[in-house]
């Protein structure tokens, strides 16, 4: 594993800043460095477990993700992904292509439509997708026994809360949706 540079050496004629203006200046900055700290702590273990599966099979987050999402919402459009993700039309198409080539994900047109591509789970894909579903629960559900009884609660307000304001009632409406399916899978979208 390579060393870690925590200083870069000055350039020439370059002006070394003094260390309290790289340090934070508002009050209640430095909890906030340890809480952005611990953040990226948790999210490095909460993936480290799926990413030791991922590579085994040489796929990285973004098959990850790809996975998630078609497993929560089954028959969802392509586009409705890029949305989701945020990625580029060519980083998902390449996921994908990976995806369906290697039989995780199914892509049919649409009825209505048949431009419209349709993206599901095989069974492969969806056996893998509940492993992962698997090892992150036991992570949360550890990390909420922890906290203690009302934490659940306590931390789904926190998440949401860190989504941008404009984002959070799309992305609860899209949570809910696939509770609702979830619960009833006949209300899947069907090709």
């Amino acid at each position: 594993m390579a060393d870690i540079n925590v200083s870069l050496p000055a350039r020439a004629g370059a002006v070394e800043s003094p260390a309290s203006a790289r340090a934070p200046t508002a009050p209640g900055d430095e909890s906030m460095l340890e809480l952005i700290e611990l953040f990226f702590f948790a999210y490095r273990n909460f993936v480290s477990d799926p990413d030791e599966i991922l590579q085994g099979i040489g796929f990285g987050r973004a098959h990850h993700r790809v996975l998630h999402f078609v497993n929560r919402h089954p028959g969802m459009r392509v586009t409705d992904l890029l949305e989701i993700l945020r990625i580029t039309k060519q980083s998902l198409g390449r996921v994908l292509r990976e995806l369906v080539d290697q039989g995780f994900i199914d892509s049919r047109a649409g009825k209505s439509d048949r431009r419209q591509r349709l993206l599901y789970l095989t069974p492969k894909g969806e056996a893998l997708a509940r492993q992962f579903v698997a090892i992150q629960s036991r992570r949360i559900a550890r990390a909420l026994s922890e906290c203690g009884p009302d934490s659940r609660e306590l931390c789904r307000r926190f998440l949401v809360a860190m989504i941008d304001t404009e984002d959070r009632g799309s992305v609860e409406k899209l949570i809910a949706r696939a509770d609702q399916i979830a619960a009833d899978p006949s209300r899947a979208r069907k090709a």
